[in-house]
């Protein structure tokens, strides 16, 4: 799987810019393979990534601004869900990608995993003790009758 970043290469905008800097620097830094693929000098990126915007994803003008993010075809979204599942530790999740052992991501959810086990195994314990008390309650009654 190939993550696709469309990007301008000459845009006038600093916002944009920073933006484009900001995808581009935190998967290097996770060292996820990219390709970045520039609208602004290559026509053919440009009408693919301005195809492959889903409908609902698109600004009101209609013309959805760099950067925006693909795994292979799909969609995975613009800057701004980028930066949301960024801030919430699911880049990996965004791109489509399996974490890999080592990371927050992974780590947490074989916390989470561990914990539901222990707690799956204390109610075990607990319907086990009270299916224990109810037979020991039946057998005192039976021995009253």
């Amino acid at each position: 799987m190939v993550i696709k970043v469309f990007l301008a290469s000459s845009s006038g905008s600093t916002a944009i810019k920073k933006k484009q800097q900001d995808v581009v620097g935190f998967l290097e830094a996770l060292k996820i393979d990219y390709t970045q693929l520039d609208i602004a000098s290559n026509e053919v990126n440009r009408q693919w990534m301005r195809e492959n915007v889903p409908g609902e994803k698109k600004p009101t003008n209609g013309i959805p601004l760099p950067p925006q993010i693909f795994n292979e075809e799909m969609y995975c979204g613009d800057y701004d869900t980028f930066f949301n599942a960024k801030e919430d530790n699911a880049v990996y999740e965004f791109l489509g990608l399996t974490p890999p052992p080592e990371s927050k991501r992974q780590v947490a959810e074989e916390e989470y995993q561990d914990e539901e086990d222990e707690v799956g195994d204390d109610k075990d314990e607990e319907e086990l003790q009270k299916l224990e008390d109810e037979e020991e309650e039946q057998g005192s009654e039976e021995a009253e009758d």
